[in-house]
């Protein structure tokens, strides 16, 4: 049986420089995959966008961390400051999420808002994800489970990184990007637990290579993935905004480079990688 390969462009709509390598990433690279933010202030044009590229599998990249919320609900304030904008870190999100109801009613309200929007605006999501993987957090993993069962989206995002990818002879990473490994694997150990009827892959590469996917991270993935159904998280753009350069990734060019190289294409030819997306599980 082939390998299946999913390629994910992250943060769709974040800006044009964005939009623009994640369309150039998909015509011309290995990119199969991407997921919207819905909130963000190239989402419109994400989305006609993404009607011109009908091979290109789009979800919804549910954000509470960054801009402002779709939902117009006076209930989802309690996750913004004084200017409207969302202000709460993940961690303190996460802690809040256990311990007040109103905050758990407030992440559903906006994360509906946000796929609903996808949708509206004539798209099919084929998944969902999120930004700093708030979708796993273990209180509000259920709450995406149930918006994916609402909206009749069949697949999550599995935060599963094998503990392998962090040691030889893989690309070295940064000791942040191990802790945020080790902190997706432990959240998505406990997401399988609590349901997996959405958990369509084995695993996700990339978290703890986020900001270093080059070249050499593919090759890797060629010689040494031994998942039968695997998930790749990029994040691919040009820095050309104030929103991309805030978000502190200035190696999204690098990834985009590396999504269209013809060595990255020749080794997944070489190692029989079907590259598929979600919609096509």
């Amino acid at each position: 049986m082939d390998k299946r390969i999913i390629i994910n462009a992250d943060d769709f709509g974040l800006c044009s420089g964005v939009n623009q390598a994640v369309a150039q990433a998909h015509t011309d690279g290995v990119l199969t995959s991407t997921t919207i933010m819905a909130n963000m202030p190239a989402a419109e044009a994400a989305v006609k966008l993404a009607k011109q590229m009908p091979r290109l599998g789009v979800g919804v990249h549910l954000n509470l961390f960054q801009g402002k919320p779709l939902s117009k609900d006076g209930s989802v304030n309690c996750l913004l400051n004084t200017d409207g904008d969302f202000a709460l870190t993940p961690a303190k999100l996460s802690i809040l999420s256990i311990a007040r109801r109103k905050i758990r009613n407030a992440i559903r309200t906006e994360l509906a808002a946000q796929i609903q929007w996808v949708i509206d605006n004539g798209l099919k999501p084929t998944h969902l994800d999120s930004h700093k993987h708030i979708h796993s957090f273990p209180v509000i993993f259920p709450i995406v489970c149930g918006l994916a069962k609402r909206f009749e989206i069949a697949a999550i995002r599995f935060t599963f990184e094998p503990k392998q990818l962090s040691a030889m002879p893989w690309p070295l990473t940064s000791e942040g990007g191990r802790k945020r490994a080790k902190t997706a694997r432990i959240m998505a150990r406990i997401n399988r637990i609590q349901n997996s009827d959405f958990l369509k892959t084995d695993c996700l590469l990339g978290v703890a290579h986020t900001g270093k996917i080059d070249v050499n991270f593919f090759k890797a993935v060629a010689l040494y993935n031994s998942a039968a159904t695997a998930e790749i998280m990029t994040h691919p753009g040009f820095d050309d905004s104030p929103e991309n350069r805030k978000s502190g990734l200035h190696q999204r060019k690098g990834e985009f480079e590396a999504l269209c190289s013809a060595r990255t294409k020749q080794y997944l030819r070489n190692a029989g990688v079907k590259l598929v997306h979600y919609g096509q599980l």
